[in-house]
C-alpha cells in the first residue's frame, strides 16, 4: 500500500478496522458495527460513515482519508470503487474467511504502520496457539460427522468451509455431513439431516439472532424426530458465539479452534 507514515484510515468493515486498530494504526472513520458489534475503543471525535451495505461515499470522501479499507464480499463496497479512486482515494479491499486471509491482511498493515512487533503479538503467537490446538486435535482416534447450519430469521442453510467455522471444523478432522448432500447448502432439509444423523450440530446465526433462533426452534418443533437425532439426545447441539464465528476473530483466532476442539475432542483438551 502506497500511503503516508500515518495515514488517515476510513473502514467499512468493522473487523477490518479492529485489525487494523491491532496494527497500530488509527482510524478516522468506520460503519456502525464498529461501534453496535465489535465494540471498538474509538476516539470521540470519529466519524460513523453509514452501514456496512450502506456506505455514505459522501461522508467518506469528506473526510480526505489516505486509504479506504473495504469488504470485496459486500456488493455495494465493491460498487464504490470507482467513484472513490475517482475522488483520489486509495482503497484496501480484502476478503477474510480463513486465519491466512487474516494473517496476509496484517502483514500488510503492520508494513505501513511499522509494527512488527504487533505482527509477532496478533499474529505470530496465534498461529502458534492454533497449530499447537490442531497438533493435540491430530491425536484423536475417532472423528465425528458434523453439521454446520446458518440461521437467519427467514431460512437455515448448511454450510461447508465456505464458512470460518466450516473450515476450522475441517482442519479439525471432522467431517460435515454437507459435503455428502449438496442440496443442504441450497435447501436444507430435516429429513435429509435425520437421515445423515450427525453426531455434533452446530449453528451460526445472521441478522438478529434471538429472531433467526426462534425460526430454527419452529421448524424443530414441527418435526419431532429432530430430538431423537444422536446430536441432540447427547446435547452435541450447539449455537456457536458470534464474537469467534460470525465476526472475524482477528487476534482470537486461535480461542475459535480451541472452542471448537474442546466440544469435538473433550478428553484431549482437559484443563
Amino acid at each position: 500500500l502506497s500511503v503516508p507514515e500515518k495515514p488517515r484510515v476510513v473502514s467499512l468493515y468493522g473487523s477490518y478496522a479492529e485489525a487494523w486498530l491491532l496494527a497500530g494504526g488509527q482510524v478516522v472513520g468506520v460503519t456502525q458495527d464498529a461501534i453496535d458489534e465489535r465494540n471498538l475503543d474509538l476516539p470521540q471525535e470519529t466519524s460513523v460513515v453509514g452501514s456496512v451495505k450502506e456506505p455514505n461515499v459522501e461522508e467518506i470522501i469528506a473526510l480526505e482519508p489516505d486509504l479506504v479499507i473495504l469488504s470485496s464480499d459486500i456488493a455495494a463496497q465493491v460498487d464504490l470503487q470507482d467513484t472513490l479512486e475517482t475522488a483520489g482515494l486509495s482503497c484496501a479491499y480484502y476478503r477474510v474467511d480463513t486465519f491466512e486471509d487474516y494473517d496476509f491482511m496484517m502483514q500488510l498493515y503492520c508494513a505501513v504502520t511499522g509494527r512488527d512487533d504487533l505482527y509477532q503479538t496478533n499474529v505470530t503467537q496465534v498461529a502458534d496457539q492454533i497449530a499447537q490446538v490442531k497438533d493435540t486435535a491430530a491425536n484423536a482416534e475417532t472423528h465425528s460427522n458434523v453439521l454446520l447450519i446458518r440461521a437467519f430469521s427467514t431460512g437455515i442453510k448448511a454450510k461447508t468451509d465456505d464458512e470460518l467455522a466450516g473450515v476450522i471444523l475441517n482442519e479439525l478432522g471432522a467431517h460435515n455431513i454437507a459435503d455428502d448432500h449438496p442440496s443442504m447448502l441450497e435447501d436444507l432439509s430435516l429429513e435429509e439431516v435425520i437421515s445423515a444423523d450427525p453426531d455434533y450440530i452446530f449453528v451460526t446465526t445472521m441478522g438478529d439472532e434471538q429472531k433467526a433462533l426462534d425460526y430454527l426452534d419452529s421448524l424443530i418443533a414441527e418435526n419431532p424426530a429432530w430430538s431423537e437425532l444422536t446430536a441432540v439426545k447427547e446435547n452435541h447441539y450447539v449455537v456457536l458465539p458470534k464474537d469467534l464465528f460470525h465476526y472475524k476473530p482477528n487476534n482470537r483466532w486461535g480461542e475459535s479452534y480451541e472452542y471448537l476442539a474442546e466440544i469435538l475432542y473433550p478428553s484431549l483438551f482437559q484443563s
